[in-house]
C-alpha cells in the first residue's frame, strides 16, 4: 500500500494531462503535482503519433469551423506552435508543409472562394490557389491520369498556405511537456507514476482519496481527469455527467507506397455528417508516406488495440436509455448519414475494403488506385463523442464536467490535442481560484500566446 499528498492530481498521461501537468509547474505556486498514468509511458493511446493525423488545427482550412470557432482555434494552436520553438523542438517533432482545403466541383469552388474571403482578415497568410497554380504545388491533384497528360473533368479550386507549422507529433511533444514540467522548478514535487490504472475516485471531507488497481492510494486537494474516453467513466461512477452518455468512434487510415501529396489535403465538410471529411497528410513517423482518413467507426470499446477489456466500461458509458436510443435514431434516420455509417464499417472489412475506400480518396488524388494504399494496421484511436441526453443530440467538440467542489473530467476528441494548453489554461484558473494560488498569467502570455490575439 502507497499513500501520498498532492496539492493537484491528473488522471491521464496523454497530451492534455501533460499539458496540465506543464502549466502547473511553471506557471503556478503549486508544489505537489502528481501525474498517474495508467500504462508503461506516456501517450500510448489518442496522443501517439500513430492514432492522428499529427495536424496542429488552427481553423484555416478546415472547413466544419466557423470564423468565431476559427478565432478560438487559432489561439489555442499557436501555443503548440509556440511552445515547441521554445524548447527549440522544430523540425525535431513539429514540421511546416503546405496545407490546404481543396473544393471539387462546382458547387465546391463557389463554397471554398466565399470562405477564402471571409478568412483572410484572420488569416492573413492564406492564398487562394487554381488549377494551374496547384498543377505546380499538388499535381497529383489536377491529374485524371498516372502519367499526368490528363487533367481531372471538373473544376478545382483550393485555399492555402505554403509557410506555416502545420504538423506535429504529438506522441513526443507530450514526453517533452512532462519533462518541462519536471524540470521547471527543482523546489517542487512533480511525481510522474506509470502503470497506475485509476480504479476509484472518491471525495473524503476537504480531499479526494484516488485508488488505483494495484492498490495504492493517493490523495490531493484537486483532481483532474484527463483519460480520454475513460474520463466520463470515472465521472458516472462517482455519480457526476449522468445526462451525458459516450459514443466511441474510431478513425482509422490508409497508408500509401510512396509520397502521394507534398502536403495537407483537406476535403469540404458535409455538414450533415457530424465526422472529419477525409484528408491526405504526409505521415512525419513514415517518411513522408501519404496517410489518407479518417474513416469513422463506431466501437464498443474505450481503447482501440489494447484487447477487450473496455468493452464492459463502453456499455456503461454509452449510459443507454431512451434518450440516447432516439439520439442515435435521429442520426440514423437520416439515409446521407446512414450510408456514411454503413460505408465506412466496409471500409474495416478486408478483401474489399480498399477498393471502397479509394473511390472517396480519388476526389483528393483522381489517379490513386487500390494498388496504391494499404490499410494501416495499428494506427488510429479511440475518440469520445458526447451525447446529450437533455439536449437529445450528438454533442460535437470538447466537453468538460466541473461541479466546482475539486474536481474536473475532461472529454477531448478532436482538436483536443491542438487545444491542450489552451484547456490546461482554463483548467489551471478553476484549479487556482478553488485552491487559493497563483497563476503568473502575464508570463503565459508572452511564452505561448501570440501577441495579437493575446
Amino acid at each position: 500500500m502507497n499513500e501520498k499528498h498532492y496539492e493537484v492530481l491528473i488522471v491521464g498521461g496523454g497530451i492534455s494531462g501533460a499539458a496540465l501537468f506543464y502549466e502547473l509547474a511553471k506557471y503556478t505556486n503549486s508544489k505537489k503535482i502528481c501525474m498517474l498514468e495508467k500504462y508503461e509511458a506516456l501517450a500510448t493511446l489518442n496522443s501517439k503519433g500513430s492514432s492522428n493525423s499529427q495536424t496542429i488545427h488552427v481553423g484555416d482550412i478546415e472547413t466544419n469551423y466557423t470564423l468565431d470557432k476559427a478565432k478560438i482555434t487559432k489561439r489555442t494552436a499557436k501555443m503548440i506552435e509556440k511552445f515547441c520553438l521554445q524548447y527549440d523542438l522544430q523540425d525535431k517533432i513539429m514540421f511546416k508543409h503546405q496545407k490546404m482545403a481543396l473544393g471539387v466541383g462546382k458547387e465546391e469552388v463557389e463554397f471554398i472562394t466565399k470562405r477564402y474571403n471571409d478568412f483572410k482578415e484572420l488569416f492573413p497568410y492564406l492564398e487562394l490557389w487554381d488549377k494551374e497554380t496547384l498543377r505546380e504545388l499538388e499535381p497529383k491533384l489536377v491529374y485524371a491520369d498516372k502519367e499526368q497528360t490528363k487533367d481531372r473533368p471538373e473544376p478545382i479550386i483550393a485555399m492555402g498556405a505554403r509557410d506555416e507549422y502545420t504538423t506535429v507529433d504529438y506522441g513526443a511533444m507530450t514526453e517533452e511537456l512532462a519533462k518541462a514540467g519536471q524540470n521547471a522548478d527543482s523546489s517542487k514535487v512533480t511525481d510522474i507514476f506509470y502503470n497506475s490504472e485509476v480504479e476509484d475516485i472518491e471525495k473524503t471531507g476537504d480531499m479526494y482519496k484516488v485508488t488505483t488497481t494495484n492498490g495504492d492510494v493517493y490523495t490531493a486537494d484537486f483532481v483532474v481527469v484527463n483519460a480520454g474516453a475513460h474520463s466520463l467513466y470515472l465521472a458516472h461512477k462517482m455519480g457526476y455527467g449522468k445526462h451525458m452518455g459516450s459514443l466511441s468512434m474510431a478513425g482509422s487510415f490508409y497508408i500509401t507506397s510512396g509520397e502521394f501529396l507534398n502536403g495537407k489535403v483537406y476535403m469540404v465538410q458535409n455538414d450533415k455528417l457530424p465526422f472529419a471529411a477525409l484528408h491526405g497528410d504526409p505521415d512525419i513517423l513514415e517518411n513522408g508516406k501519404t496517410r489518407f482518413g479518417p474513416t469513422a467507426l463506431a466501437l464498443g470499446v474505450l481503447e482501440r488495440y489494447k484487447g477487450l477489456k473496455s468493452v464492459g466500461q463502453c456499455i456503461k458509458t454509452m449510459n443507454i436509455d431512451g434518450s440516447i436510443i432516439k439520439i442515435f435514431w435521429d442520426l440514423l434516420k437520416d439515409s446521407e448519414i446512414r450510408n456514411y455509417v454503413f460505408k465506412n464499417f466496409l471500409f474495416e472489412v478486408p478483401g474489399i475494403n480498399k477498393g471502397l475506400f479509394v473511390k472517396d480518396a480519388q476526389k483528393i488524388v483522381p489517379s490513386l488506385t487500390k494498388d496504391d494504399i494499404e490499410y494501416a494496421k495499428g494506427f488510429g484511436g479511440v475518440r469520445p463523442q458526447v451525447l446529450n441526453k437533455d439536449e437529445k443530440k450528438l454533442m460535437l467538440g470538447e466537453a468538460s464536467l466541473s461541479e466546482g467542489n475539486g474536481i474536473i473530467f475532461n472529454m477531448t476528441p478532436s482538436p483536443g490535442a491542438t487545444s491542450c494548453l489552451g484547456n490546461a489554461q482554463r483548467d489551471i484558473k478553476v484549479v487556482c481560484d478553488y485552491l487559493n494560488l497563483d497563476f503568473n498569467e502575464e508570463q503565459f502570455n508572452a511564452d505561448l500566446v501570440e501577441e495579437e490575439i493575446a
